[in-house]
């Protein structure tokens, strides 16, 4: 891995750990609005963001979530997601079409968390499959025109090698 890609991942991952640090009361519930989430859609310009996502989701599971269940079923669910998207995008090309699957994908995955919850919790499977990926949806819909257009800005293909 290159010195470039390794500190722009490492800075992708300080910041969804300080986002998600920063509204944790939130990020970790059976309605969950985790806003760093919206770093999720750097995977649709460029495959080599995944390390930085993971990494930060793994991180803030470890120091901020109530269950170490989490650093299971978070980074999973994470790495599960970012995976079927990068498949999707050897095939779909369109920016606006991968930032849809990609909500999609995350949202329709948040089972995973359901499973979570229902196992350390004792909350209603699909209640709480429902609550989940509300949160997901929300967070990742309000967030592809914030990445699209941070991307017409900065060009996150021309900042990671």
């Amino acid at each position: 891995m290159k010195a470039r890609t390794l500190v722009v991942n490492a800075l992708i991952a300080a910041l969804y750990i300080a986002v998600t640090a920063l509204i944790a009361p939130i990020s970790f519930t059976n309605v969950q609005f985790r806003v760093a989430e919206i770093f999720n859609h750097l995977i649709v310009f460029n495959k080599k963001y995944f390390f930085g996502i993971v990494v930060g989701v793994f991180i803030s599971n470890l120091l901020l979530s109530p269950s170490k269940l989490d650093l299971v079923f978070g980074v999973g669910h994470s790495a599960i997601s970012l995976g079927i998207i990068i498949l999707l995008s050897k095939y779909v090309k369109n920016i606006w079409i991968l930032l849809i699957a990609n909500t999609v994908v995350f949202s329709f995955n948040m089972f995973i968390i359901a499973w979570e919850l229902n196992i350390i919790a004792d909350w209603p499977f699909f209640a709480t499959w429902l609550t989940t990926a509300a949160g997901e949806l929300v967070v990742l819909a309000i967030g592809i025109p914030i990445m699209y257009a941070l991307h017409k800005r900065i060009n996150f293909n021309k900042l990671i090698d």
